[in-house]
């Protein structure tokens, strides 16, 4: 669920509108997911497949924990080399896809699901506070009852740590749902 907190707040909700959803591309309009439900899977997930073309022009894609600033950009966290470093300095533009909920329907040989899609503008080399940021969200996402323990780790690790900054330049969500028949 999304923090409550700032919801009766305008720049919170402003915040919010940063990201543009667009559902355009999506050929089945039957499937739409609410931007709302939309939000709250970027904000929920536990990971995501961050999807980019690598330096020899080949597609290159990798699970990862992301956090999202409940603003436009989302990030990401990794080692400071790399594949994903070298595809993105030279080819920035990537691709998020989290998945929400799943239901595998065997005797109906379908999936119930949900997901979004992201596409971004991938950044790294974020000055120092900025990358500080993004680890105690993602602490705070990920480990939030080791907020302390996370806090001397992320200090002791930060030299070889590296943030990806994922600035969204708009998403999309769909969804299935199996009605069940009598």
């Amino acid at each position: 669920m999304l923090p409550t907190e700032g919801l009766n707040n305008l720049n919170f909700a402003l915040k919010l509108m940063c990201m543009k959803y667009n559902n355009d591309q999506v050929r089945r309009r039957d499937r739409l997911l609410t931007e709302a439900r939309a939000r709250e899977i970027v904000y929920e997930a536990e990971y995501a497949v961050l999807s980019m073309i690598d330096e020899d022009g080949m597609p290159y894609a990798i699970p990862v924990n992301h956090v999202w600033d409940c603003s436009s950009c989302i990030y990401v966290h990794c080692a400071p080399e790399g594949t994903k470093l070298k595809a993105i300095a030279k080819h920035p533009n990537v691709c998020l896809c989290i998945v929400g909920e799943v239901n595998l329907l065997p005797s109906k040989f379908t999936t119930e699901y949900e997901s979004v899609v992201i596409r971004g503008l991938a950044k790294v080399g974020l000055n120092e506070e900025e990358r500080m940021r993004a680890l105690r969200l993602l602490i705070n996402k990920l480990s939030p009852e080791f907020k302390k323990l996370g806090e001397k780790y992320a200090q002791a690790s930060f030299h070889r740590t590296e943030i990806i900054k994922i600035e969204v330049s708009e998403f999309s969500g769909k969804c299935k749902t199996v009605h069940k028949t009598n």
